[in-house]
């Protein structure tokens, strides 16, 4: 019994300690945050998080139905009804559609990337791509640079998506309703979908549970 005892003692610290594992803190967001698809390697301090993606990670469902994927590492957490996340997204852009994004799903059918993407022309690029069973594919401004700030807003069930050079002032991009059900899951993402690896790096993040009411001031 005793021997028995202590057996069962190792086993539960074992499943604790692998359950403590699923879930991550960030001092920048008050929610809890866990993978989707674990990364190639991934660092979380006060102020950065940065996710290495894999080779040929991606997040497209495409309107011609030849490709189909979601192996694309995300780190999601469970947002507020209503929300403004801001972040500024940095990377390499080696490879052709290297991209770090903010993701905003509801399930594998029904989600938004909102993507700073090398690409086909080489151009880093800001990029979004809405979800309703498949995917549109929609390129905006070309960034001279590395890096670009993010902004994305829910009221409701009204989704505003904007970018910035500097983090104060935002440039609509797109201003759709999302009516996809159940909860929703927030977070930040790397992919690499025709190359080796690409590591994203996320900074300047703040995250407040609000509704904006001039979508296109994004306040």
């Amino acid at each position: 019994m005793k021997q028995f005892g202590i057996s069962l003692a190792l086993m539960l610290t074992i499943c604790y300690a692998a359950n403590a594992q699923k879930t991550l803190k960030f001092s920048k967001i008050p929610f809890p945050l866990s993978w989707e698809n674990k990364p190639l390697s991934y660092s979380i301090s006060d102020a950065t998080i940065n996710i290495e993606a894999g080779e040929k990670t991606d997040m497209f469902r495409d309107p011609n139905v030849t490709y189909n994927t979601d192996n694309a590492p995300k780190l999601f957490f469970t947002p507020d009804n209503n929300f403004v996340l801001t972040a500024c997204i940095q990377h390499g852009f080696v490879y052709k559609w290297d991209g770090g994004a903010i993701v905003l799903k509801a399930d594998n059918m029904h989600w938004i990337k909102f993507c700073f993407e090398k690409d086909y022309t080489g151009q880093h690029r800001v990029v979004s791509v809405v979800t309703d069973n498949i995917s549109d594919d929609c390129n905006s401004a070309a960034i001279n640079g590395d890096k670009v700030y993010y902004k994305i807003c829910k009221a409701d069930n009204v989704i505003t998506l904007y970018y910035g050079s500097d983090g104060k002032h935002w440039f609509l991009i797109r201003h759709l309703q999302f009516n996809a059900k159940g909860p929703l899951h927030l977070g930040f993402m790397a992919q690499s979908p025709t190359g080796k690896r690409n590591k994203v790096i996320f900074t300047d993040i703040a995250y407040s549970n609000r509704k904006i009411k001039d979508p296109y001031a994004g306040e």
